[in-house]
Order: C-alpha cells, then sequence, then structure tokens
C-alpha cells in the first residue's frame, strides 16, 4: 500500500474517524469523499488522454515499468557494474597500451620484487 498504510491501519482510522465524525455528519462526509475520489479518477484519465493525444501512437509502445524510479537502487548498480567480467572499452585500451608498452621495452611490465607504480593523487 501507500505510505507503509495496510488495510488494517485504514479500517482503524476509518473507524476512529467514524467516531470523531459521528452518525448525524457521516453521511455528507462519505458522500463528499465519493465525490473527491471520482474527481480525481476524472482527472488522471483526462491527464492520460492527454499525455497519449501528445505523445501520438507511441504511447501504447513504452514500457512504462522501466521508467519507474523505484527500481533504480544505487547499491544494486554498483554491485553489478563492479561485478561485471566483461571488460570495457578503456580498461581495453590501457591493456592495449600495456602490451605495447611492455612489447617496445621488452622488458615485463612488474618484475617480481618490484614495487608497482603508485599515484599519490588517486586515493
Amino acid at each position: 500500500m501507500f505510505f507503509g498504510l495496510t488495510i488494517e491501519k485504514l479500517l482503524l482510522i476509518g473507524v476512529i474517524a467514524a467516531l470523531i465524525i459521528g452518525p448525524e455528519r457521516l453521511p455528507k462526509y462519505a458522500e463528499s469523499l465519493a465525490r473527491l475520489t471520482k474527481r480525481a479518477r476524472e482527472t488522471m484519465q483526462g491527464a492520460k488522454t492527454r499525455m497519449r493525444d501528445e505523445m501520438g501512437p507511441e504511447f501504447d509502445e513504452v514500457d512504462w515499468r522501466k521508467l519507474d524510479p523505484r527500481q533504480y537502487d544505487p547499491r544494486r548498480i554498483i554491485r553489478e557494474a563492479l561485478l561485471d567480467d566483461t571488460p570495457t572499452a578503456t580498461m581495453r585500451a590501457a591493456g592495449a597500451a600495456a602490451l605495447a608498452t611492455q612489447a617496445a621495452t621488452d622488458k615485463p611490465a612488474f618484475v617480481a620484487g618490484e614495487t608497482p607504480p603508485f599515484d599519490d593523487e588517486a586515493t
């Protein structure tokens, strides 16, 4: 449900509201709530119709579930990127440059016991 409201909580709110409002005014408030709900439904339907008219035939082709912002969890995106085994273009270019340097100097990139280069500004 919305905002963490469950059916039980909504029923409890309804019972408390009925007790506070009282039996004399309850039908009037129920009618007002029905009108508000109907007006909100008409507004949403009008917005959907207007959007369909403005977007044209592409409106029905859009997968709206893919655009749901709730599916974008930054932790999941970073985890997947870190665990992704496919090399990116930058990694391939760096590997190619290292191989070219190694081939040009005919010396291995790292020798056992030698400390690798360290960039103080990178950390």
